[in-house]
């Protein structure tokens, strides 16, 4: 598993760019390039993982400190990481601190193994949750975002999600705007921190890269009293991704008309 994965991220080709801007109260698409274009969503993925963990916490199936040991598998996923070790046992809402806020993806690993009992019945369960969303352009196949044939989803999809997240679970969603958090065993900085930092009125983002994906993120944002969404996808760097952010965000509010 640890070589297919290494083998599809180093020579998978970088995708196309897509973005896409929403009204968080209306609905509407402010603006939009590729939106629908199905692309490796690389650690926006999260976002569904976590999506579905604070389902299961708030429906009562599972509680914020429910204890997951951590298998091998989940200790050796690569890229981004929390660094637990095999065997190590830890509260889940530590594991949803890593994962939202890190992006670990051994984190996000131990998360689908803790409340399904495999990658492959969580994954079912990503897209079921998704189908219910009206997320119909995404499949899921793992709960971390690393490159996997048939993982993908749209600059539109991600909107709508990280909205959902907004509107559905809003005592969690200041997870996404720490720079900082501890995570029981350590404290890890935001990988997302880069956009919360230099783009105004941004309050909520999620970020994430591999080679196949480029550097991607989400970003809830307000300004004016009017709250919008945004998604970019693909581009070359995390500068470039920070100022196409930046740039889609201001166009999307000349959009909007004043009250």
């Amino acid at each position: 598993m640890l070589f297919i994965y290494i083998l599809t991220t180093n020579y998978a080709a970088a995708a196309q760019t897509a973005m896409i801007a929403i009204d968080v109260d209306t609905n509407e698409v402010l603006l939009q390039n590729n939106a629908n274009v199905r692309l490796h969503p690389a650690g926006i993925t999260k976002l569904m993982t976590l999506y579905v963990a604070f389902q299961a916490i708030e429906s009562g199936e599972v509680s914020l400190h429910k204890i997951i040991t951590v298998s091998n598998k989940a200790s050796w996923a690569i890229g981004s990481e929390a660094k637990l070790d095999d065997g190590t046992e830890i509260a889940l809402r530590y594991l949803i601190r890593a994962s939202g806020v890190r992006g670990a993806n051994d984190a996000s690993m131990a998360i689908a193994e803790g409340l399904s009992g495999s990658e492959e019945l969580f994954a079912q369960r990503m897209n079921r949750t998704a189908k219910f969303l009206g997320l119909t352009s995404s499949t899921w196949k793992n709960p971390h975002g690393l490159t996997e044939t048939g993982h993908k989803s749209t600059a539109k999809d991600l909107a709508t999600l990280f909205i959902s997240h907004a509107k559905d679970f809003p005592a969690y969603f200041n997870l996404f705007s720490r720079i900082t958090t501890n995570i029981g065993v350590r404290e890890v900085a935001n990988s997302s921190r880069h956009i919360l930092r230099a783009i105004e009125g941004v309050s909520g983002a999620k970020y994430g890269y591999t080679r196949a994906a480029g550097y991607s993120s989400v970003a809830y944002v307000e300004r004016r009293g009017k709250r919008i969404v945004v998604a970019v996808l693909g581009e070359k760097s995390k500068t470039a991704l920070t100022a196409r952010m930046s740039s889609v965000i201001d166009a999307a509010y000349e959009t909007i008309q004043p009250n």
